[in-house]
């Protein structure tokens, strides 16, 4: 394990291809009473209470409005405007190049709208162009702006990001080293869900939207309002200088841990397991966060003061601050209706004196008085420093591990070994839920094979708790992540397609098939998964696929035009619509959706092998030649390509 290893964990503001999970899970109880569903607030568990709106809010709460929108919660998500916008644009800085994929990307003003431009040169003469319209600025600019684009309701993440504390524009993190999805990055509910006000989201698809709030609102942390707002309405006024005000959360009166439950519901940014049948709209303020996911972090030896950005509540629980005062949370320290900008430095000074000062209110510090004079006495200096976020380039944010300083030099090693995943909202994680945060970090970070062992290891058990069919949907999912088909159809072979209620189980046993050359059986399983998620247009894809391989042009036909309507820049959906063109005879629309196919990825494989195909057909052998010979310059392993241009040469 190394730095560049770590670095791949838990990608820019979440911005990442996030596989959607099935997840089966331990149910959970409520904190004080012991009994899942109850709590004195009232907003918490009643499924009749709704959102309002921070509007509404605003109308009684105008004080703490106008220093929320401050915050960089209230700035966490907003329209592409030169006012959102914290990025410098001028020449000198306004310029990226992906060196691993050979393109480059400027970002620039149209008059009021923002749009980012990729090329590539050769011999300085422009052979690629694509210009992508943003449509939405991601983050307050206190440490970046991410920049967000929408297809039709999808939403997808442009490869370059602004750094503000550097000054500079880079590609997105997760984007280097040749990872780059360039502009196909999903963004999924799980990102959505935390960098912004719960949004409308299209629930049988991965990343399309109805409705998009503007920066975290209100009741993400109080709980939905309409109760709350009826009762006001009604003239049903509480005082609650003498006590709460049960028709809505004011997180400061629940107990500590509960409090730090609705932080880390986006503070602790790790591996989230969802519970069997909760999504990430079912967290409500009050509730334990487990009673809806369980969120892993992976643990390493050595390199301590390495960390990840979104980490502050992990930071925080791995302090003896928090561990010995059993009373530690995050509004200790933090106002969240007021900016840290706008928040005096004493104040945070005011809460660590509350425990490491004395009767004359003196510091009980044991460094040197001139050492602490140096630093003006100030304890989030020397105690809680910036670091280097490992996940995000180019930023540095307080480090919420606090501890004594200068770190040892045990601590400062590189990572020396991979320790394991500790869930930290939920002391008691099941076997079965551990082997699913193992399944997902391997998803997503690390595809080492000892993840997966793991896994089958928890499985295992619990292999007596869980019932059979459960069961067979996560042995599924990990012998489908080792490429041991035949063991997936094994676990597969007594599931029906039309019982199976989670599309990624469907697909997984479609793709099983599909590897295994038997086509016919895998069709009925990546039908199955579309009727579930019929917006999910990589499934679309598959499933098309499939009728291609099976000859059902006339349905394959349907399938891509259908995705082409959803998404004209569906590269693959493009170029199969051209290969079914050719079929046909019909060259003129094949050549036209292979010339959108190339100007959407240039380096498309199966893209490039149709459109060689068709100079080779339409007697443009030179052309055909030229476009093998890019081929394999960027994908040299390419057998298909080889033989080609083989045959071609002779």
């Amino acid at each position: 394990m190394h730095l560049r290893f770590l670095r791949n964990i838990l990608l820019s503001l979440a911005f990442i291809a996030i596989t959607l999970p099935a997840f089966y899970c331990n149910s959970s109880k409520n904190e004080k009473t012991g009994v899942q569903g109850e709590s004195a607030w009232r907003n918490v568990y009643d499924t009749s209470v709704h959102y309002v709106g921070m509007e509404k809010c605003r109308t009684c709460h105008e004080g703490v409005y106008e220093t929320f929108i401050k915050t960089g919660m209230g700035q966490s998500f907003g329209y592409a405007t030169r006012q959102k916008s914290a990025a410098d644009f001028s020449a000198a800085h306004a310029l990226v190049y992906d060196s691993s994929l050979d393109f480059y990307y400027k970002p620039y003003w149209d008059k009021d709208s923002l749009y980012v431009m990729e090329f590539r040169l050769e011999s300085k003469d422009t052979v690629h162009k694509r210009i992508q319209k943003v449509n939405y600025i991601v983050g307050s600019g206190q440490h970046t702006n991410s920049h967000i684009f929408n297809v039709n309701g999808y939403l997808y993440q442009a490869p370059i990001t602004f750094y503000t504390q550097k000054h500079q524009w880079d590609l997105a993190p997760g984007f280097e080293k040749g990872a780059s999805s360039r502009f196909q990055r999903l963004i999924e509910i799980e990102c959505m869900s935390c960098h912004n006000g719960y949004p409308d989201f299209v629930n049988n698809s991965e990343n399309k939207y109805t409705g998009l709030k503007t920066g975290i609102d209100c009741e993400r942390c109080h709980g939905p309002g309409s109760l709350h707002v009826q009762q006001k309405m009604a003239g049903n006024i509480v005082d609650t200088s003498k006590g709460p005000d049960y028709t809505i959360v004011n997180p400061k009166r629940l107990p500590t841990e509960l409090q730090n439950n609705v932080c880390q519901r986006c503070h602790l940014q790790g591996i989230a397991v969802l519970n069997d049948g909760k999504t990430f709209f079912d967290f409500h303020p009050g509730m334990k966060l487990s009673e809806v996911m369980n969120v892993f972090m992976p643990e390493y030896e050595g390199a301590q003061d390495k960390m990840i950005m979104a980490s502050h509540v992990e930071r925080m629980k791995k302090s003896q601050c928090y561990i010995q005062s059993g009373k530690m949370s995050c509004i200790t320290c933090h106002n969240p209706h007021v900016s840290v900008k706008f928040t005096p430095r004493s104040q945070y000074l005011k809460a660590c004196q509350s425990c490491h000062g004395n009767v004359a209110g003196q510091h009980t510090c044991t460094e040197k008085p001139e050492v602490r004079a140096a630093k003006n006495n100030d304890c989030v200096t020397c105690h809680m420093p910036h670091n280097g976020s490992i996940d995000i380039p180019h930023v540095a944010v307080t480090d919420h591990f606090i501890r004594k300083r200068p770190v040892a030099d045990s601590m400062k090693k590189e990572i020396t070994a991979f320790l394991g995943l500790q869930c930290f909202n939920n002391e008691h994680v099941d076997a079965i839920t551990k082997a699913r945060g193992y399944m997902e970090f391997y998803e997503r970070y690390a595809q080492t094979k000892s993840l997966l062992d793991s896994s089958l290891f928890y499985l295992e058990k619990q292999k007596d708790i869980e019932a059979s069919e459960k069961q067979n949907r996560d042995y599924i999912r990990v012998y489908y992540l080792l490429n041991n088909f035949e063991k997936v159809n094994e676990f597969a072979a007594q599931l029906v397609p039309k019982n199976i209620n989670d599309a990624w189980t469907a697909y997984r046993i479609g793709e099983a098939y599909f590897q295994l050359k038997d086509a016919g059986k895998a069709l009925a399983w990546y039908e199955r998964a579309t009727e579930i998620w019929p917006y999910s247009l990589d499934f679309e894809n598959k499933y098309g696929t499939c009728l291609l391989a099976l000859g059902k042009m006339k349905e394959a036909m349907k399938v891509f035009s259908f995705i082409i309507s959803e998404n004209p820049n569906y590269t693959s959906a493009n170029t199969n619509l051209a290969y079914l063109y050719m079929q046909q005879g019909n060259n003129t629309m094949a050549y036209d959706y292979l010339m959108r196919a190339v100007d959407l990825d240039p380096d498309h494989e199966q893209t490039l092998i149709n459109l060689a195909v068709w100079y080779h057909n339409n007697s443009q052998m030179k052309d055909a030649q030229k476009c093998l010979e890019h081929l394999l310059k960027k994908h040299p392993d390419n057998a298909q390509a080889k033989a080609m241009l083989s045959d071609l040469k002779h």
